[in-house]
């Protein structure tokens, strides 16, 4: 069974991360399900790309002008992508 630590922290059973293929740097999914707690690794960039994009703000309205939501997910989308090509090589 696994424990929560102060900093909300799980460590996943082995067993489970080798079945789901969750290995260190792996993008997961955590969300409330019926008032339980669900981990779902994210094995779709375009998906994840597109949350992205959907959390990151707006910052236009902003006085400084600060990076734009489209801007941080172009970067992000920029580096996943760079990252899934090293793991094809």
């Amino acid at each position: 069974m696994a424990k929560v630590d102060a900093k909300g922290r799980i460590v996943l059973p082995q067993e489970v991360r080798e079945r789901l293929d969750i290995t260190p740097g792996t993008v997961v999914e955590v969300r409330e399900e019926d008032g339980k707690a669900v981990i779902e690794p994210e094995d779709d960039p375009e998906a994840l790309l597109w949350r992205m994009e959907q959390l990151v703000p707006d910052a236009s309205d902003r006085e400084t002008k600060p990076l734009t939501g489209d801007a941080v997910a172009g970067s992000f989308r920029e580096t996943v992508r760079e990252g899934a090509e090293s793991d094809d090589e």
